[in-house]
């Protein structure tokens, strides 16, 4: 893990100089420079109209009386999008944008809690598959009592 993240950290800067020296080969300093800026103002717009919206949906949730679990992965991953549409670079717009329109979140969304959820599970199970013993009895018959702290066994 911690590879993936120095990977990512040092190659994906590098990555997009490179595309954005190739674009502007290709089209030249100044458009190059205009798509960077006009991503970064669509990105600003599209995170404002998206977040609104999840935080509808949020609500929405919280009102029905259901736990909002998608709508907040769903906020994480707005802005997740909107930061890297906010920063300079082609390779960060295309995956901001994929984080922020809603079709291709969803698949993001999907993805993630099929990743994670294998992983809770075998968390919750312990290593054998089996539930893990609590660390205490859970009281669930109501048989607790109050009890001073001078009583308490030392």
């Amino acid at each position: 893990m911690f590879l993936l993240v120095v990977a990512i950290l040092v190659g994906l800067p590098i990555l997009e100089i490179y595309v954005i020296v190739r674009v502007g080969e290709e089209i030249g300093l100044l458009w190059t420079v205009v798509l960077l800026v006009a991503s970064s103002m669509i990105g600003v717009r599209l995170v404002r109209a998206q977040g609104r919206a999840v935080l509808r949906n949020f609500q929405a949730a919280i009102q029905a009386g259901r736990p909002p679990a998608r709508e907040a992965l769903d906020g994480a991953l707005v802005f997740v999008g909107g930061v890297l549409l906010i920063a300079p670079g082609f390779i960060t717009d295309v995956i901001g944008a994929t984080l922020l329109l809603p079709p291709t979140r969803s698949v993001v969304r999907r993805l993630i809690v099929r990743h994670y959820a294998g992983r809770l599970v075998g968390y919750m199970a312990g290593p054998a598959g089996r539930r893990r013993p609590s660390a205490r009895p859970e009281d669930v018959d109501g048989t607790a009592v109050d009890i001073d702290l001078d009583e308490l066994p030392r």
